[in-house]
C-alpha cells in the first residue's frame, strides 16, 4: 500500500500497522539503530515502550517511516503553531539560502536580523520604540538565561541576588535555567552548581505570601509562566498575574514572564499577559516563533537591557544568534499570525474545545480535572498508568499526545492553531473512544 498524500495537512487518521498498531517495523528497527549510537536518556517519553519516527510532517498531520498518518496534538511541543512546514515558511527559508545562510553572530548583522527585532519590538506587550528591545537566543532555555542574567545585572547596583520561581514549572534543563525549573529529580544531580539565591513558593500563591518575600528586599526578579505548560497546564486565579506585577513595581523586583510555551497565539491573545493587561520588565519566547527552526529571544525594556552595556566583548551571545535562516523564518511566522489573526482563531476553537473537555470529568472515571485556555489544555488523569493508556491508545488510532507534569498524569492538547476543525473533532472523538474503553 502507497504511503498516504499529507494534501494540505489537513488529512484525517490513517493507521497500516497492524494491531496492536505503532510502532512498525521500520520505527522499530531505526529505534533500536539509534539506541546503539545515541546517548541514553533521550528518549523516554514512554519508557520501554519503542517511539515511532517521524519521515514528514505538515499542517495539522505526521507521517511516519511504516505510513501511519496522524493527527498531531503536541504540535511538536508547540513548535509548529502555525502548522507543520507551512509553504510560506518553507519558501522564505528557500529565498534566503540563496543568499546568506550564516552571519557572524554578535559581531556582523545582517538586515533580516534588523527587522526581525523590530518587529518583535512592534509586537511585543512591552511598549514599542523606543523601549522594546530583543535579544536573540538559539533555545528557549537560553533566553531564560538572559533574562535570568538580565536580571541579575539590573540588581547588581542594589545588591540583589536572589531569584523567586513558582513550582511547579519548567524553565529549561541548562544549568541556569534549572535553578528555577520545579521538578527535583531534574535539579538534584547537579544542585551543587546552581543558583543558591533562589526562592520557590506554590504557583498561584497568595499575593501576601509573596510580598513577604519580596520584602525582603534581595529578590532581583520573578520568573513565572502565565500559564504553567509543560509541568500540568495550570491557569492561575483570575488577577493573580496582575497582583504579582503589581507587587514586582511596588517592590523594585523585575518581572519575567516565560512565554516559550504560551506566547505567539497559543492562549487566545498574542502574548498570554495580555488576558490580564500585565506589562512585563522582560519576556521570553521561542518554540512557535521559528515555525520550526531553532529561534527564541528575550524582549524587555530598554532601561533593564543597559546592564549589558560593556566596553569589551559581548558578555553574552553564540555562534548562531539571530541565524539568517531562523530570522527569515520567524518574519514568515510572524506574517502569518497576524495575517490569518491565529490567536483569534485559538481563542473561539479553544472555547468550543473547552466546553467539551469540561463534560469529560463527569463521563469519564479516569478523568480527574481540565485545565486551559485558548489551544492549550491539560487532561489530569487518576495516574500515570490512565494517563499511559491514553496516549498508547491515541497513538493507536492515529493521534499524538504527550503526557507531562511532575507525577506524568496531564495529557497535553495542543494542536497546531490552523488545525481544521474536522481533524479536531475525530481526534477528541478518539480520545473519547480510549477513554471509554474500560
Amino acid at each position: 500500500m502507497s504511503p498516504p498524500s499529507l494534501a494540505r495537512g489537513d488529512q484525517l487518521p490513517r493507521i497500516v500497522t497492524p494491531p496492536p498498531g505503532p510502532p512498525g517495523p521500520r520505527a522499530r528497527e531505526l529505534a533500536a539503530r539509534l539506541a546503539a549510537v545515541e546517548a541514553p536518556g533521550v528518549n523516554t517519553v514512554v519508557p520501554g515502550h519503542p517511539p515511532i519516527l517521524w519521515q514528514e510532517a505538515l499542517g495539522a498531520n505526521v507521517l511516519d517511516v511504516d505510513g501511519n498518518l496522524y493527527i498531531d496534538l503536541t504540535s511538536g511541543f508547540g513548535v509548529a503553531a502555525i502548522g507543520h512546514r507551512h509553504p510560506r515558511v518553507v519558501a522564505a527559508l528557500a529565498a534566503q539560502s540563496g543568499k546568506l545562510l550564516h552571519g557572524l553572530g554578535d559581531v556582523h548583522a545582517h538586515p533580516g536580523r534588523v527587522e526581525l527585532a523590530a518587529r518583535l519590538a512592534a509586537l511585543s506587550p512591552i511598549p514599542p520604540m523606543p523601549d522594546a528591545q530583543a535579544f536573540f537566543a538559539v533555545s528557549g532555555a537560553e533566553a531564560v538565561e538572559i533574562a535570568l542574567k538580565t536580571a541579575l545585572l539590573a540588581g547588581g547596583a542594589t545588591g540583589r541576588a536572589g531569584i523567586l520561581a513558582f513550582e511547579p514549572a519548567y524553565h529549561g534543563v541548562t544549568l541556569g535555567a534549572l535553578a528555577a525549573t520545579s521538578r527535583p529529580e531534574f535539579r538534584q544531580p547537579f544542585a551543587p552548581h546552581l543558583h543558591p539565591h533562589l526562592t520557590r513558593l506554590p504557583f498561584g500563591a497568595p499575593p501576601p505570601e509573596i510580598d513577604r518575600v519580596l520584602a525582603r528586599g534581595d529578590i532581583a526578579g520573578v520568573l513565572v509562566e502565565p500559564i504553567v505548560g509543560r509541568e500540568g497546564v495550570l491557569v492561575p486565579p483570575a488577577g493573580w498575574l496582575a497582583a504579582v506585577a503589581a507587587l514586582c513595581r511596588e517592590r523594585g523586583a523585575l518581572l519575567i514572564a516565560d512565554e516559550i510555551f504560551t506566547g505567539f497565539g497559543r492562549t487566545g491573545t498574542l502574548f498570554a499577559v495580555e488576558s490580564e493587561g500585565v506589562v512585563p520588565d522582560l519576556l521570553c519566547c521561542g518554540k512557535a516563533l521559528g515555525g520550526g527552526v531553532p529561534i527564541a529571544a528575550v524582549l524587555g525594556r530598554r532601561e533593564v537591557f543597559r546592564g549589558w552595556e560593556t566596553p569589551g566583548e559581548a558578555l553574552h551571545t553564540s555562534t548562531f544568534l539571530g541565524n539568517p535562516l531562523a530570522c527569515a523564518a520567524a518574519l514568515a511566522v510572524l506574517d502569518i499570525l497576524i495575517e490569518e489573526d491565529l490567536p483569534a482563531r485559538a481563542a473561539a476553537l479553544g472555547q468550543d474545545l473547552g466546553e467539551r473537555l469540561q463534560t469529560w470529568k463527569d463521563r469519564f472515571p479516569a478523568v480527574a480535572a481540565v485545565r486551559g485556555r485558548g489551544l492549550l489544555w491539560g487532561i489530569e488523569l487518576v495516574s500515570r498508568e490512565a494517563a499511559k493508556r491514553l496516549v498508547e491508545g491515541a497513538l493507536a488510532r492515529g493521534v499524538l499526545l504527550l503526557a507531562g507534569g511532575p507525577e506524568g498524569k496531564v495529557a497535553q492538547i495542543v494542536p497546531p492553531l490552523i488545525i481544521a476543525e474536522e481533524q479536531l473533532g475525530v481526534a477528541i472523538e478518539l480520545l473519547e473512544e480510549v477513554l471509554g474503553d474500560r
